[in-house]
């Protein structure tokens, strides 16, 4: 591969100014927003993409200053068709003194294809204060490969989905996403950051967070049988996912996202993951259930 297949870092800034873009709806009437899909070739629409926006749909309707969401809890209910727009309806549930929370339905088609549940809390003075804590003996993300380096031997393999600019830049620190075969183990380690400057709006970093949170975390629950999530004949579909979100965080900065198979068998796995700040502060919590069978 030359160095001009190769995304500059002005192409992946762009990239990254793109899915802000994305994420960026259009206010159709009150409650009511429209996103946009991207414009790459898929059978359906990325799960993160359809959660980020459903998040910024619901913070778009939370007026008090100072109230950020601390929790979300979402439905995949139908593949989302990346050709069309997608209408976001939000259920202001309930405004209390300290708490805010909203329901969020997309939809295409005229049915709904997804759902979301997020409940937003006023920043309030820190009391007793408690997390696990990050795995030791990381390597550092700068001492690992970046996307096009680690894929290149399976640039082939992956197609024009290689060359493109990555809005995110994804480090694996426990070795090869593509080749697992023979391997045995319940959980990975990936260094996490936008792949450009992104402002500090914690709003905007929550939702591409939630955005790349999708990303790996399913992959974790073929760990345990040295699957690749490539591998013929299997499906993988995103199912629900959820999140609480504990410290301040910025994406345009390194995060640790650590990984954990939990289960997997009646043709679904369920994976938990902890986002750390570099620092070692916890700063997210992720559970995801997905599809996992094999189709022949």
């Amino acid at each position: 591969m030359t160095v001009a297949n190769i995304p500059s870092a002005a192409q992946n800034q762009q990239a990254l100014d793109d899915l802000v873009t994305l994420l960026d709806l259009e206010v159709i009437e009150v409650n009511i927003f429209r996103g946009a899909s991207t414009d790459e070739d898929r059978v359906r629409v990325f799960g993160g993409q359809v959660a980020g926006q459903a998040l910024i749909a619901a913070s778009r309707t939370v007026d008090e200053p100072g109230r950020h969401v601390h929790s979300l809890h979402a439905y995949f209910l139908r593949p989302g068709d990346p050709k069309q727009p997608i209408l976001y309806e939000v259920d202001r549930i309930r405004d209390g003194r300290s708490f805010s929370t909203r329901r969020v339905v997309a939809i295409q088609h005229g049915k709904a294809i997804f759902n979301l549940q997020a409940s937003f809390h006023d920043e309030e003075p820190s009391g007793p204060d408690h997390h696990i804590t990050i795995d030791a003996g990381l390597t550092p993300p700068d001492e690992l490969p970046d996307f096009h380096t680690r894929m290149a031997p399976y640039k082939e393999r992956i197609g024009d989905w290689y060359h493109r600019p990555r809005p995110i830049d994804l480090r694996y620190v426990d070795g090869d996403p593509m080749n697992r075969e023979g391997g045995s183990n319940d959980s990975q380690h990936v260094w996490l950051r936008a792949n450009g400057a992104l402002h500090a709006d914690p709003v905007l970093n929550a939702c591409i967070l939630t955005y790349a949170s999708d990303m790996t975390l399913l992959d974790t629950t073929l760990l345990p049988f040295g699957l690749a999530f490539d591998h013929p004949g299997l499906q993988m579909a995103s199912l629900d996912h959820a999140m609480w979100f504990h410290r301040p965080f910025r994406v345009d900065e390194w995060l640790m996202y650590q990984q954990r198979a939990i289960s997997t068998g009646g043709a679904r796995g369920l994976a938990g993951g902890a986002i750390f700040t570099s620092d070692g502060a916890l700063a997210v919590s992720v559970v995801q259930e997905g599809l996992a069978r094999f189709t022949q």
